[in-house]
């Protein structure tokens, strides 16, 4: 059965890429719609405008250029409802894979993180990553270069995360509390192991915390990964990877029409039975947040499936390591090296396709000299992966301690 669907979708790849080069045009497609509302979001208009704004809070957007020259789209969110300046410190928001950061802001007002913040006296910073529909901006490259996709989560610890935290740190003053999602976990555990951004960071919250992947469970993400699938569109040219694109959308078909994976509902799929989500709200959510990364980034990420390590990007031989690290194997994220007196949330679930109870185990093992009075650790049995960031009950059982946590740090 896998020879069978390794055939087919390498049949489709060929297929696909020989129409598109023959096509002269992009197998990846970029949707905006146009609207002012969440369930139409217009790229153009950008998240104030389009969701913050139309709710009556305040909203300021911004931009940040990278060291290797991605201009990166921020908003701030410097008040609450009430309109009164915030007076506490302020939050980074940083999303995950193949969404932004308007994950923060897909529920209603009393159940998103951002709006919550915001009126709790926070200064609210929402961060969106490169390639995605608010931040596709270069000092000289185009989304349509396949370069300007010649990045994986490496780059984004080493050059995002270190600009967005000078930048929000220049703006007001002050060290940030910073909340990541997933690969936003993915991204500052890793900096923070180098010894990046402690200066200016005064807490982490941590959401569905992501070092490593070996034990990830969600069968359609296991698929991707057996059948190498990031490593065949990367082979073809595919240096974008979408799935709202042409190429994945087949593959989904393909992968779909396994007997092992189930579907039909797509997001339990990926990351889980989650408990708690608004279904229409769910609509919404697959509707706009699917965006693009790097398909190197994707092989990146199979790479830690597959070993179970977390380290930098494996080039495939040691000739070409060697040239990118001066070593014959890619240098290790190491996680003891975090301090051990810097403030960390972490919060993960039972029913995580994603970030696995195992994985996170791991994670914990190797934090298990931290100091006991900065380190909290919250497990909710009946949570996956999106519950963290859209459960219609995340405010009580995830926000309110995360809060809690922030006044104390």
């Amino acid at each position: 059965m896998a020879e069978t669907l390794a055939t087919q979708i390498l049949a489709i790849l060929f297929c696909l890429s020989a129409a598109a080069a023959a096509a002269g045009t992009k197998v990846y497609s970029f949707n905006s719609q146009n609207s002012t509302s969440v369930s139409s979001l217009n790229a153009n208009d950008g998240i104030c405008k389009s969701v913050v704004e139309p709710l009556g809070y305040a909203c300021q957007e911004h931009t940040v250029t990278t060291k290797d020259g991605y201009i990166l789209s921020l908003q701030r969110m410097p008040s609450g409802l009430s309109g009164q300046a915030a007076d506490k410190p302020p939050v980074l928001l940083q999303h995950g894979l193949i969404v932004d950061g308007v994950t923060w802001l897909m529920s209603l007002p009393d159940e998103s993180l951002a709006f919550i913040l915001a009126d709790n006296g926070y200064d609210v910073w929402i961060s969106n990553g490169r390639g995605t529909r608010f931040s596709r901006g270069h000092t000289s490259l185009d989304p349509y270069d396949s370069a300007y996709w010649d990045w994986t989560w490496d780059e984004l610890a080493a050059y995002d995360l270190p600009a967005t935290f000078q930048y929000v740190h220049d703006q007001t003053g002050q060290n940030l509390h910073y909340v990541g999602h997933s690969q936003g976990t993915l991204i500052a555990l890793a900096a923070f192991s180098q010894g990046k951004l402690l200066n200016m960071l005064r807490s982490a919250v941590l959401l569905c915390p992501i070092a490593y992947l070996n034990h990830l469970t969600s069968p359609f993400a296991r698929a991707l990964v057996d059948l190498f699938i990031a490593e065949d569109l990367y082979w073809l040219g595919q240096h974008e990877f979408s799935l709202n694109g042409q190429v994945v959308n087949k593959l989904l078909e393909v992968i779909c029409s396994n007997p092992g994976i189930d579907c039909s509902d797509l997001l339990t799929a990926i990351t889980g039975p989650n408990c708690c989500l608004n279904s229409s709200r769910t609509k919404v959510f697959l509707d706009n947040e699917p965006q693009s990364t790097a398909t190197k980034n994707m092989i990146h990420l199979a790479h830690m499936i597959r070993t179970g390590t977390i380290a930098m990007y494996d080039y495939g031989n040691e000739n070409d390591n060697m040239d990118h690290y001066g070593q014959p194997t890619p240098p290790m994220y190491n996680m003891t090296s975090i301090p051990n007196d810097l403030p960390l949330f972490l919060a993960y679930g039972g029913k995580d396709y994603l970030s696995d109870v195992k994985d996170v185990q791991v994670l914990l093992d190797n934090l298990k000299d931290h100091d006991g009075d900065k380190l909290v650790v919250q497990y909710t049995d009946e949570y996956a992966h999106a519950d963290f960031v859209l459960g219609v009950n995340a405010n009580q059982i995830v926000y309110d301690p995360v809060i809690a946590f922030f006044k104390i740090n």
